[in-house]
């Protein structure tokens, strides 16, 4: 039998429609839950066969509750399904405020009944569970009002989908049967021209009445049922909101952990360049200090303020990058209008240590997506990188070229490379890498830092191939205007 519902059909608005009709809660679909599954338990231990009307939530944990039902009570009952035809929710309005959707229940279609209503029903908006048995008839009700509010500047109405669930429980026999016989009318089916539909297909036994109200002793098993059932749910929501205060509390931990980490490195950054400032002070003060001596210690002076001055500049630099990274708009920006003239300030300092320094960027490559002057400070940290861990003859290649959807930037030096197990910790504040050369290659250790942070903003990504002694390779992908920025993913090799 194909059952078909009229649109107009409303079960919210039978109920209220009865004289003195039962108070609507604001309540949530979790206690929804629990009333459900109180009945289920009363009518699997009474094993009360009965005629089930249902509108209930798509989801598992809601369709599992019938079929617990029927494979305890078997071929006694019947269960009627309301819901939304498929076919024609596709076209429908997308202004359905109980999510409802088409989903194939898990449990015995011998006596299970699909009830079709069409996307523009009444009872889209409303969830149901309606029992009907001589010895035991109620009514859990949950409807989700329509409030509409005009849009001030385009004139259409919206509706509010952040209404409060408003439920009604009921086991009166008089809001019962006003139910039923609304459904009664509201039903037509596939019959034979001439034929009159609702007589056909009755429901329900011609002489079936609802109790007026249950036994005494089953209300107070119903009750008791409730109870406990909203009692696993309140600590169900206990235990999953206890979970969430955990894992925000470690989230919290762990920050504060990271910034006493980063303030200790700090300040044991900031110290080290104090510290040799002040031992070569004392040995200014040394009264038989020669003048080739005194000149070693004023160098020393020099090269550790350039070191402080160096780490502040650049924790000024990352700190404020920081703070506005995520305010900062992407631009379209041409390689072959920033590597030339960064290149080209390098030239001098690459000559002086005897280094070739030369770039290969094609006119025709296509514009990328950049923060302002992000990209700038990328080309600037890499290629001063390159050169000052490239000993003195060494070699530093800058190149460019297109990769899919990426332009690919590519810095290639024969410098002093990085060991294996160090490649993973290059992009942390403050590191430095280690060489057994005896040369003093200061810095912030932020260069790498700043452009990690940078590439994170525009979508690029950066990977690292490097041998000990033989040169580095960083390779720069970033996404073209024509796509868009992706997130960060940074790779070692």
């Amino acid at each position: 039998m194909n059952v078909s519902l009229t649109k107009d059909l409303s079960v919210y608005q039978l109920v209220m429609g009865v004289q003195v009709p039962p108070k609507p809660l604001s309540l949530s679909p979790a206690t929804l839950l629990s009333l459900v599954r109180a009945q289920i338990d009363l009518l699997i231990e009474q094993q009360i066969a009965a005629t089930l009307w249902v509108k209930l939530p798509p989801e598992k944990i809601w369709q599992s509750e019938l079929a617990r039902y029927q494979s305890s009570v078997g071929a006694s009952s019947i269960i009627y399904t309301c819901q939304i035809d498929e076919n024609e929710k596709q076209g429908a309005e997308e202004d359905d405020e109980a999510g409802e959707e088409n989903t194939s229940s898990s449990f015995s279609s011998t006596h299970h009944v699909t009830v079709h209503l069409t996307p523009d029903s009444q009872l889209r908006r409303e969830n149901f569970l309606m029992v009907l048995s001589p010895q035991f008839c109620s009514l859990i009700l949950a409807h989700r009002p329509l409030k509409k509010r005009k849009n001030q500047t385009s004139g259409k109405v919206n509706t509010n989908k952040n209404q409060p669930l408003l439920i009604i429980t009921t086991v009166e026999g008089r809001v019962i049967q006003q139910v039923l016989n609304g459904i009664q009318k509201a039903i037509f089916s596939d019959h034979l021209p001439g034929s009159s539909a609702p007589e056909s297909s009755p429901i329900v036994p011609a002489d079936f009445i609802c109790p007026t109200m249950p036994e005494a002793a089953t209300m107070s098993q119903l009750f008791a049922k409730q109870l406990l059932r909203q009692d696993e749910i309140n600590r169900q929501i206990i235990t999953a909101r206890t979970t969430k205060l955990q894992q925000i509390n470690q989230e919290l931990h762990n920050k504060e952990q990271f910034q006493d980490e980063y303030l200790k490195n700090l300040c044991q950054e900031l110290r080290i360049p104090l510290t040799h400032i002040k031992t070569a002070l004392s040995l200014l003060n040394s009264p038989n200090l020669k003048p080739t001596q005194r000149q070693r210690y004023l160098q020393m002076l020099n090269t550790q303020c350039d070191q402080q001055n160096s780490l502040i500049t650049g924790l000024l630099e990352l700190v404020q990058l920081e703070r506005n990274l995520e305010g900062m708009v992407l631009e379209s920006v041409r390689l072959s209008e920033i590597v030339p003239g960064v290149v080209s300030t390098y030239q001098p300092l690459a000559q002086e240590k005897g280094i070739m320094l030369a770039y290969t960027v094609p006119t025709e490559l296509p514009s990328i997506w950049c923060v302002s002057g992000g990209l700038r400070q990328i080309v600037i940290n890499l290629l001063h990188n390159s050169i000052k861990f490239t000993p003195n003859g060494g070699e530093v290649w800058v190149r460019a070229r297109l990769q899919g959807d990426y332009v690919q930037l590519e810095f290639r030096d024969t410098g002093i490379g990085i060991a294996e197990n160090e490649i993973s910790k290059i992009f942390e504040r403050f590191y430095r890498v280690r060489t057994g050369s005896t040369e003093d290659y200061a810095g912030a250790g932020l260069g790498l830092t700043i452009v990690q942070q940078l590439l994170l903003r525009c979508g690029g990504s950066i990977s690292v191939k490097s041998k000990l002694y033989e040169g580095s390779t960083f390779t720069v992908q970033l996404a073209t205007v024509g796509d868009a920025p992706r997130a960060i993913a940074i790779e070692h090799e």
